[in-house]
């Protein structure tokens, strides 16, 4: 499990977590690894060894930003006010918040890693963090030749979606909006599988007390994914 940001951009967590409209850059960066803490706890749920644990602690809400007009000068974070990655026990500790930087870096993962299977945010995603994520992975992989190994998901996939937004176990996940015109692969889960999957995310207590309606959403019958076609490649 590889984590490019850290999450430390989120001011209604600190708003709801510490009951103030006050925030501090350092309050930030201390979201930002209370939020490594939560996925290490998480992952370890489902399997996923200390080893396995990778965090770049790129910055959150900046990722197109790093891939665009911040090659290869720093990005600072409004958020964290550092232009580098501020949290030790990442893999990236003092990289520098560029491009360039970034795509090293992941490009390093790929190298170690030795993937024969990248799951990955989709470019369709409304997200901006996770339509860098999705872009990077495909630049990175098509430069180590592991294109066919790529299959994306959706997250933030179109108004409303998914509905309705609340725990539904036992109902399969619908197709999102932004992904109408692909034919995802389904992956069908276990009860068993879906239980662990809730587990997992009760483990990320900042977010749960935020929008856990909508991450509850996600535990259905079937995850939904897509492998590239020639016109995903073909896009911008």
């Amino acid at each position: 499990m590889v984590w490019i940001t850290s999450g430390d951009a989120s001011r209604l967590d600190v708003l709801v977590l510490d009951r103030t409209l006050l925030w501090t850059a350092a309050r930030q960066r201390q979201l930002g690894a209370a939020r490594m803490q939560e996925a290490r706890a998480a992952t370890a749920l489902l399997g996923v060894t200390p080893g396995g644990q990778l965090f770049l602690g790129y910055p959150d809400q900046g990722l197109l930003a790093l891939l665009t007009e911040y090659r290869s000068s720093p990005y600072s974070s409004k958020y964290t006010a550092v232009a580098a990655v501020p949290y030790p026990d990442t893999l990236c500790a003092g990289h520098p918040y560029t491009g360039q930087s970034l795509e090293r870096d992941f490009a390093a993962v790929l190298a170690r890693v030795r993937p024969t299977l990248i799951l990955a945010p989709s470019p369709r995603d409304s997200h901006p963090d996770h339509r860098a994520a999705g872009l990077l992975t495909r630049a990175a992989s098509a430069r180590a030749d592991l294109l066919s190994a790529v299959r994306e998901w959706i997250v933030h996939g179109g108004e409303g979606w998914p509905s309705p937004r609340e725990l539904m176990l036992g109902v399969p996940l619908t197709p999102a909006p932004r992904a109408a015109d692909t034919r995802p692969v389904v992956f069908a889960l276990e009860p068993a599988e879906e239980d662990r999957m809730l587990d997992a995310l009760r483990a990320y207590d900042t977010q749960m007390r935020t929008i856990a309606p909508f991450l509850v959403a996600f535990v259905r019958t079937t995850e939904l994914f897509g492998a590239l076609t020639q016109a995903d490649l073909a896009a911008p």
